[in-house]
């Protein structure tokens, strides 16, 4: 569903990706590893235009590497991003109603919207709060509630983990995973608990400085050595 070839980006006269090249099959979960400062968020804001960058994205069929981020929303690719990023003054119903702002049948808002409650029922009873005032694992299930809302075909997913009690990362990598059996949708996750996104994932990159260090089957590359020596704190 998605082939990127020899991708690049920089800031300013730093390199931050050196020529990277993936591939994620339709209906799979395919995961980066590495450490901090690998170029793990900055693939994803390549592929979702957020930077400029130059290479290969085919995506469904086109290219979208010279799309802006609004026209690649619309095509079904969804970014969540590091941090989770919710309109914090709006409340949790207004901020879904966000993500499907370039949606018009009000038929499927609604059953998304109930779909979305029942796969993180805490958002259903904070229907009315402000998103500011959600914990940090809340904010991260109304991020993904709100990607759900756009009516995505491809799910990008940077750092669900990050700044959530251990409680909460399970309950979320467990919805990650109804979603994409589910609603059958392709998933990119970027993640640094390294163990749990080998866990979920069928294929796995690892970058280091810009650059992929290895690949290969998430199951291979858990008992791999040097991942586990690097990553899995073997």
């Amino acid at each position: 569903m998605l082939t990127v070839e020899n991708l690049h980006v920089s800031y300013g006269a730093i390199k931050a990706l050196h020529g990277i090249s993936l591939k994620v099959p339709q209906g799979s979960i395919v995961t980066l590893i590495g450490a901090n400062g690998a170029g793990k968020s900055t693939t994803l804001r390549a592929l979702s235009g957020l930077v400029k960058s130059t290479g290969t994205v085919i995506y469904n069929g086109q290219d979208t590497s010279k799309l802006a981020p609004n026209q690649i929303v619309a095509q079904g690719l969804c970014h969540v991003p590091e941090g989770r990023m919710v309109f914090a003054n709006l409340t949790v119903h207004e901020n879904l109603q966000m993500g499907a702002y370039l949606q018009r049948d009000k038929h499927w808002i609604a059953n998304q919207t109930e779909y979305v409650f029942g796969l993180f029922p805490r958002l259903k009873e904070r229907e009315n709060q402000a998103a500011g005032t959600l914990s940090g694992g809340e904010q991260q299930m109304l991020a993904i509630g709100r990607a759900l809302l756009s009516k995505p075909k491809f799910l990008m997913l940077d750092e669900p983990s990050l700044g959530i009690a251990p409680l909460l990362v399970k309950a979320i990598f467990e919805r990650i995973v109804e979603i994409n059996r589910e609603q059958g949708l392709t998933i990119l996750l970027v993640e640094q608990n390294a163990n749990l996104a080998l866990d979920i994932s069928s294929y796995a990159y690892v970058l280091e400085s810009g650059k992929i260090l290895l690949e290969g089957p998430s199951a291979e590359l858990k008992v791999n050595p040097e991942v586990q020596a690097a990553y899995l704190g073997a």
